[in-house]
């Protein structure tokens, strides 16, 4: 499933900041979990997750360090700071809104599941 640049966009910075809420990481880690997370339907690159680190760190989100990891390679890791916290929670109150307003929204337009047929998963398989 292609997901639409402008939805891919408009969740980057939540998700990286959710990301570095669970803890430091460095560029690759975070793609990885990205797919992780959504089941590889999220397929990022470098060329889309840099800008986005660097904006947020430009905006005091995020701060970075350099580190040589337990293979020898530097890398530079990302960690959440007091601020990008308090904008996740932010961004978070947000999301779920517009979730809940999705959610209620599709409700009406979604048949009562049929018995031994299981519903439809949320998004992925639209029932209208």
């Amino acid at each position: 499933m292609n997901i639409s640049k402008d939805l891919v966009a408009a969740s980057a910075a939540p998700l990286v900041l959710a990301i570095l809420a669970e803890g430091d990481s460095y560029g690759y880690a975070i793609i990885k979990r990205v797919g992780e997370l959504s089941a590889g339907h999220l397929q990022w690159t470098d060329g889309m997750l840099y800008p986005v680190l660097h904006r947020l760190e430009r905006l005091g989100y995020v701060e970075a360090r350099w580190a040589t990891a337990e293979s020898g390679r530097r890398r530079r890791y990302y960690r959440i700071t007091g601020a990008g916290r308090a904008h996740l929670k932010t961004q978070r109150r947000q999301w779920q809104v517009v979730d809940a307003t999705l959610r209620g929204i599709w409700m009406k337009f979604s048949p009562a599941p049929q018995a031994g047929r299981a519903p439809a998963r949320w998004g992925l398989e639209p029932t209208w």
